[in-house]
């Protein structure tokens, strides 16, 4: 009796129960709104949504965005990609890199500075006086400055490069330009 009651209970467990649940609004211009993720549906319409459990869905998937679906056949304005990211997606995706951007490019100018300071130093230094070791230092504290420029020319290139690219998917998904901005 205690395997089948053992084996009753791993059952219960182990067989999945299939459901979905539908979240359906519309909005102030009469457009109707569907999505599976109740989180994603405006404060101001949670009062009015229409729930539906469909429990006939045999496979589970991630949760679908707001989908927007014209009135009467007029023509609404995209709310989001062809894959359904709208302009959080986007701008969460572009905005670490032009983060990354515009501190690559302060750090460029500081070690630019920093370089052209210690060559005018050098150029104005006399050399006769000073011994081989003090001379070698200078050199190598200037190829220390010069590659540090270079590292932060690589990061400027890498950020410009994935500002390029998401462009251009963004371009290709037909994504709103100005959710780049």
């Amino acid at each position: 009796m205690k395997k089948f009651l053992i084996l009753l209970i791993v059952l219960t467990f182990t067989i999945p129960a299939y459901a979905a649940t539908i979240y359906k609004w519309v909005d102030e211009k009469g457009v109707a709104h569907f999505t599976d993720d109740l989180s994603k549906v405006p404060p101001s319409y949670q009062d009015r949504v229409e729930v539906e459990t469909r429990k006939d869905v045999q496979e589970e998937r991630a949760p679908l965005p707001p989908q927007t679906i014209a009135p009467s056949g007029k023509e609404e304005e995209i709310r989001a990609d062809i894959y359904g990211r709208d302009e959080a997606w986007w701008r969460d995706k572009v905005h670490p890199w032009k983060e990354k951007l515009k501190e690559a490019r302060e750090n460029y100018e500081k070690a630019q500075k920093n370089f052209t300071k210690k060559s005018e130093e050098l150029s104005q230094t006399n050399f006769y006086g000073r011994s081989r070791s003090q001379t070698k230092w200078d050199v190598m504290e200037l190829n220390r400055l010069n590659g540090e420029k270079k590292k932060y020319e690589a990061q400027i290139a890498e950020a410009n490069e994935m500002l390029e690219k998401l462009s251009k998917e963004a371009e290709e998904t037909k994504a709103n330009p100005d959710w780049l901005k």
